[in-house]
């Protein structure tokens, strides 16, 4: 099976009360999310806040990532941006050590046109020490990868192995999964369609909710992958309430704060981002309840 298949997870990145961050905490979440069964693990992605992290803070959680992990789990780190040659200094500067690939989203704000979403890609595939899974999530970058943008890196580079698809775009997705190359990944990056994008021959997801909800979700994507379906409906329809609340008020403050009545880290973000509202806390507590009463 491809280290890749299965679900992921976008790790937050846990932080103390005074904004450092929360070793400890990502230590307790490490540890979570192994014992509750997932596939692989996402460091420093959208969901670990890496926009307001420095350089410094980046290199020292990816390698105390690397140490607890240690081989446990395939590792994937997440190097963006929308600066062509500092990311791809970022990459060559990157120490590999226990990790599988590199997660790097399509470039935001500049609103690239496709050529350039291609030459940009094509540059960071040609510097690479490891793997690329491209990022497709218009929804933040206000520029869309066309499915013809995806396949034709796919098929020109055997180093872009994947790509993590948040467009919600099923005419996307089918066009995907008939162009790409056999051994090409299409990974869901939105919880709530996961179900059917893996009837759609999707490999899986990197998933926010699961890093509270590990062994749920995993559970229920392995029964996809297996096609057990009328198995797995039970367990997706469970979970949506529970993804929506994680949502309601943005990314990671939702699912930090089920973590935080998980005892597994603080729910502390950085601003811009604020912690979920008092509502929206106790309804997310509410919900946690009712899942762990299913399992």
């Amino acid at each position: 099976m491809n280290k890749f298949q299965g679900t992921g997870v976008a790790l937050v990145t846990p932080f103390n009360a005074d904004g450092s961050v929360d070793y400890n905490g990502l230590k307790n979440l490490i540890n979570h999310l192994i014992e509750g069964g997932i596939d692989y693990l996402v460091s420093l992605g959208t969901t670990g806040e890496t926009a307001t992290m420095t350089k410094d803070e980046k290199k020292k959680v990816w390698a105390y990532t690397a140490e607890i992990n240690n081989n446990r789990l395939p590792l994937v780190a997440g190097i963006g941006g929308n600066h062509t040659l500092a990311v791809a200094e970022d990459i060559k500067a990157f120490d590999t050590t226990g990790y599988s690939a590199i997660l790097s989203v399509s470039p935001y704000y500049n609103k690239p046109t496709q050529e350039g979403i291609y030459q940009h890609y094509k540059y960071l595939a040609e510097v690479s020490p490891l793997d690329l899974i491209l990022y497709n999530v218009p929804g933040r970058t206000m520029s869309n990868m066309s499915p013809e943008t995806t396949c034709r890196l796919a098929h020109d580079f055997k180093n872009i192995i994947a790509t993590k698809e948040a467009s919600g775009s099923f005419d996307q997705f089918n066009q995907i999964m008939r162009d790409k190359p056999e051994d090409f990944l299409l990974i869901s990056g939105d919880d709530p369609i996961t179900l059917p994008m893996i009837a759609l021959g999707a490999s899986g997801i990197i998933s926010v909710v699961a890093n509270a909800i590990p062994r749920q979700f995993s559970d229920m994507v392995r029964q996809c992958l297996n096609g057990d379906f009328k198995d797995a409906v039970p367990a997706h329809l469970s979970s949506i309430e529970f993804t929506r609340l994680a949502f309601a008020e943005g990314n990671p403050a939702g699912v930090k704060a089920a973590l935080k009545h998980l005892g597994i880290c603080g729910d502390t973000v950085r601003l811009p981002l604020i912690k979920a509202s008092s509502a929206l806390d106790h309804a997310i507590i509410n919900e946690l309840e009712k899942l762990a009463q299913l399992a």
